[in-house]
């Protein structure tokens, strides 16, 4: 076991007084020891980060912090006092907040009513109902005070993912918390938006704040962090300092070996033309164009990135493309058939696997089994049923093995979808989308909120998916995974390709075209 370390990455950190204490504590599920022994330490102003693969039991600890489980064994002490923590409620009677990885804003809702929620201040004749002025004021305060800038009148529906975060974080703050746990806070966001966050982060911590932050993305923990604490297998595997450690090292105490961070992959040797499109127009949910006459197309054997700021498009040229997504106009063809009228399952049919971008809404059914989840796209083909009978004992066999090549855990057909960390319900995704052996892939965001070993199995699928003569598009709002995954680059601004780059593009060349400009442009 990796040692503790004995300082912290920013001076006075280690010698501020403790507020959190978790001692021993142990979870299991059944035959399932989620949390083994754990202890934990926070400092008043400390930026803790948590760290470890997809299932090794980060999101439990902090659960059971919050109260929305109760642990087995152990103890938790706040300022020094041993606290028995039942429910939400008690923890932030105690000043502990927690921002989910999945929002759990009611989208109808203002930024104000959200913020307010089960702390409402009261008023009108009898003193019961919504004091609005008075929620708008003191989200206004907050807003001020925290320099995070958002408008109470608006609805949470229509805000983007990185204001959504910050009313998420401005939530916690109106109950006067002083221990702020943030899940995969930077899964959704773009690179600006995380700078951002961090940002406001240091500002917390700065006014006295003390943050336990997971998550996946190695750097970001170091750029931020003052100790981290790494979990494998529901474990305490070692606590190291920020400023004296790097990626290399906390990959391999996350994953228990050495890992390889850096993608390598064969020669580009592009085959015949397998999807294409031609002058595509497309609407989003609101009924805006989306998309404006994009063009495109992809090759055996080859990976085309999609580069670009959340928001532009991405989203609604991906679920055209695969067929969920109505085109208002211009074509798609997939290995020559226009196939622009035919839905999702005649595409998939003809070949066409797609990993969305959303794998708790859109990838899977979360109340349902795995196998059941497994075979979303095939059940009504044989071997799974025949007239009209379904086989679950030959879904769940099928189901078994695909779950242990990809290695989701745990690998049990039975188990239901919505039990699984985001990482593992990624990848079976993926088990389920690959197993049908496609001629072509859509990937949104296939890595988005998963770990560092997770993401090197994904990035290895996808290779050997192109090694094998697949045409795949590649969407991520992650610069450095597109540029090292793909054989050709067009950036979408605006909903429209704006250029066209070589993987060795700088980060500048791809960074001007992301904000709709070019080289020529600058310089004028």
């Amino acid at each position: 076991m990796a040692e503790e370390s004995a300082g912290s990455g920013v001076a006075g950190v280690a010698e501020a007084p403790v507020v959190l204490e978790m001692r021993g504590v142990t979870k299991r599920f059944g035959p399932v020891t989620a949390n083994d022994d754990v202890s934990l330490v926070l400092h008043r102003g400390e930026i803790r980060g948590l760290l470890g693969e997809n299932g090794a039991g980060k999101s439990t600890l902090m659960k059971i912090l919050y109260g929305l489980y109760t642990p087995d064994e152990g103890e938790i002490f706040v300022d020094g006092e041993r606290v028995e923590i039942r429910d939400p409620k008690d923890a932030v009677t105690r000043g502990i907040g927690m921002v989910h990885q999945h929002f759990t804003l009611i989208p109808p809702l203002t930024v104000a009513e959200n913020i307010v929620l089960g702390a409402e201040p009261r008023g009108g004749a009898l003193g019961i109902s919504l004091n609005t002025e008075e929620a708008v004021r003191a989200t206004e305060e907050l807003s001020e005070r925290y320099g995070l800038k958002v408008d109470p009148r608006d609805r949470v529906a229509d805000l983007s993912v990185g204001v959504r975060q910050r009313v998420e974080i401005l939530k916690a703050l109106y109950r006067d918390v002083r221990i702020l746990v943030l899940d995969e806070p930077t899964a959704v966001l773009t690179p600006q938006e995380t700078e951002d966050l961090f940002a406001v982060l240091k500002e917390l911590v700065a006014d006295g704040l003390s943050i336990i932050l997971i998550t996946h993305k190695l750097g970001e923990l170091i750029g931020v962090g003052d100790e981290i604490t790494i979990i494998r297998d529901g474990r305490v595997v070692g606590t190291v300092n920020a400023s004296r450690t790097n990626e290399g090292e906390l990959a391999r105490l996350m994953v228990g070996r050495d890992v390889l961070l850096r993608v390598e992959k064969e020669a580009y040797d592009p085959g015949k033309v397998r999807l294409s499109a031609e002058n595509l127009t497309v609407r989003s949910g609101t009924d805006e164009v989306a998309v404006h006459g994009v063009s495109l197309e992809m090759r055996g054997g080859e990976i085309l990135g999609i580069a670009g700021v959340d928001g532009n498009g991405q989203t609604e040229l991906a679920e055209a493309l695969a067929g969920t997504r109505h085109v208002e106009s211009g074509r798609v063809y997939l290995d020559g058939e226009d196939v622009t009228r035919l839905g999702a399952d005649a595409r998939h049919e003809r070949g066409l696997a797609y990993v969305p971008e959303d794998r708790a809404t859109k990838g899977l059914v979360q109340d349902f089994a795995l196998y059941e989840n497994n075979t979303l796209k095939t059940y009504d083909e044989r071997p799974f049923s025949r007239f009209g009978v379904i086989f679950p004992k030959v879904m769940r066999l099928r189901a078994a093995e695909s779950l242990r090549a990809y290695d989701v855990r745990p690998p049990d057909p039975d188990a239901r979808a919505g039990s699984l960390s985001g990482g593992n319900q990624q990848k079976a995704v993926l088990a389920r989308e690959l197993s049908s052996d496609p001629g072509v892939l859509i990937a949104a965001q296939p890595t988005r909120g998963v770990d560092v070993g997770a993401i090197e199995f994904i990035h290895r699928q996808l290779l050997e998916q192109r090694s094998e003569g697949k045409a795949i598009l590649l969407i991520s709002l992650e610069l450095e995974e597109v540029r090292s995954l793909s054989d050709r680059i067009v950036v979408l601004y605006a909903g429209r390709i704006v250029g066209e780059v070589g993987p060795d593009a700088t980060d500048e060349e791809i960074g001007l075209l992301m904000a709709g400009r070019t080289a020529e442009e600058k310089s004028a």
